[in-house]
């Protein structure tokens, strides 16, 4: 690809200045083109600037500071509204939160908001970024490139719901959230998992059946990231291994069938606790945690008993679960399923899946409540663009067991400690989905007090007036 040798001469050509016939050159060219055949186009294009020298693009221009006042606060913590407070956002942080007057500093951004509500952004404990917008057909079978493009654009559109955080359960999100980070394209936090790791057969396994039975290379669907095989606690060690390496925050396991695998059930159990064990040892010893996918007792039990420290789904579990999710400090992220309009259209087996999985919302939520689990937030809308837009509607769902209040802390700091056991793997360190001195800068400002009104979340372009990530306001839709 890079080499100046025609194909019918092997003596190379020469080129005035150019560098292409230095041994040294032609040695980074050729490992250039084998990179690229590799890692995929965009990847290796990476791969080549880095290695030939090229500088990466320079940095933006520093955020100037930002003063908000004339605000009620929902800080994230507690259950009321606060009023008489100013705040200063500088560098991307919560600068000063302070009572009374004070003077911003020189070439700072001055916002009135009016007597609006100013809150944390919100964060979906549970988000498949590449997976959200696009139906499985598209997904199987388009090119890499137009995945990545159709992410981007529902990524910006989850930031303007009012989502400045999600943790992504699942997919080959690293590039998307590098771009994001790095201002190419706009979109929420990303704490990635990388490819979700399962077993043969379990849930994610969407390998054709012509592909069986499996050798030693990988198949399409794990090539592009989406899923990770492991079947043995080695190979667990493994694929664990891998995701970290590529930058996971967290590690998400399926020990359990489930809705979208069609030749799955619910009930199944799919991970044995040895490699359950394997994957949270591998993961701790980079200090890193595992979550783990499992909707019935048995697969919840083995996850706790390995040390998961994070339990995803758990609809099927019954009142002894709970208990022990309780008595060993597991968190526990649920999604509040009601029926099918919260689903992509599905039939077969995947139908019956979700038929049960609504069944199971009945009862999840109530046990958690009993036995005061800690319990996050997440929404795990996908394979549709008319899905993706109902972020904010399942927040409301959450009404029928929490006030509005606990349903915001959920969403905002509760989810924010469930980010934090990332640790030293934190991509983005310091306290998100909170309002105090110190942490990042995601805010938002509601026309309304979704105290009063949770349905404000789900009305996100008429409501939320003010959006800002990391000290940038992405949205600024207050009247002239």
């Amino acid at each position: 690809m890079f080499s100046c040798t025609p194909a019918d001469d092997a003596r190379p050509i020469p080129h005035a200045g150019c560098g292409c016939c230095n041994p040294q050159v032609r040695s980074i060219a050729r490992r250039i083109d084998r990179e690229i055949g590799r890692r995929g186009f965009i990847a290796g294009v990476g791969a080549s600037l880095t290695s030939l020298g090229f500088a990466r693009p320079a940095k933006a221009q520093p955020i100037p500071p930002v003063a908000f006042s004339n605000f009620l606060l929902f800080d994230g913590r507690s259950s009321a509204l606060r009023g008489g407070v100013r705040l200063l956002v500088e560098a991307g942080r919560i600068k000063a939160l302070a009572t009374g007057e004070f003077s911003p500093p020189d070439g700072a951004r001055t916002i009135d908001c009016g007597g609006r509500t100013l809150m944390p952004g919100l964060i979906d404990a549970h988000w498949h970024t590449i997976f959200a917008g696009l139906p499985i057909p598209a997904l199987m079978t388009a090119d890499i490139g137009y995945i990545l493009l159709a992410a981007s654009a529902e990524a910006e559109r989850t930031l303007m719901r009012g989502f400045t955080t999600v943790r992504d359960l699942g997919g080959p999100a690293f590039s998307l959230k590098q771009a994001i980070d790095e201002g190419l394209a706009v979109g929420p936090r990303i704490y990635p998992s990388g490819a979700m790791i399962t077993s043969s057969g379990g849930h994610g396994d969407l390998r054709p059946l012509s592909d069986l039975p499996r050798g030693g290379s990988p198949s399409q669907t794990e090539r592009t990231g989406a899923v990770s095989i492991a079947d043995g606690a080695d190979q667990m060690r493994l694929r664990v291994r891998e995701q970290l390496m590529q930058g996971a925050s967290q590690v998400k396991l399926t020990a359990s069938g489930g809705v979208s695998s069609p030749r799955t059930t619910l009930d199944m159990v799919t991970l044995t606790e040895a490699e359950i064990s394997a994957a949270v040892e591998a993961a701790a010893d980079r200090q890193a945690y595992v979550t783990v996918h499992a909707y019935p007792r048995e697969a919840i039990e083995r996850a706790v008993a390995a040390g998961a420290q994070c339990i995803e789904h758990g609809h099927l579990m019954d009142e002894a679960t709970a208990k022990l999710i309780a008595e060993k400090d597991v968190w526990l992220s649920t999604q509040p399923f009601l029926s099918q309009e919260d689903a992509a259209p599905l039939t077969g087996q995947s139908l019956r899946n979700a038929l049960r999985m609504f069944e199971g919302t009945k009862t999840v939520y109530p046990l958690a409540r009993e036995h005061r689990i800690k319990t996050a937030f997440g929404s795990d809308l996908l394979f549709s663009p008319s899905l993706t837009k109902r972020q904010g509607v399942m927040l409301t769902h959450l009404q029928r067991w929490y006030d509005n209040a606990e349903i915001l802390r959920m969403a905002t700091g509760v989810n924010g400690e469930l980010l934090a056991l990332s640790g030293p793997r934190n991509p983005y360190p310091g306290k998100l989905g909170v309002v105090e001195e110190g942490a990042l800068a995601d805010l938002l400002v509601v026309d309304g007090n979704p105290l009063d009104d949770i349905a404000l979340m789900a009305r996100p372009e008429t409501s939320l007036v003010i959006i800002m990530k990391d000290g940038k306001v992405y949205k600024d839709a207050r009247p002239p």
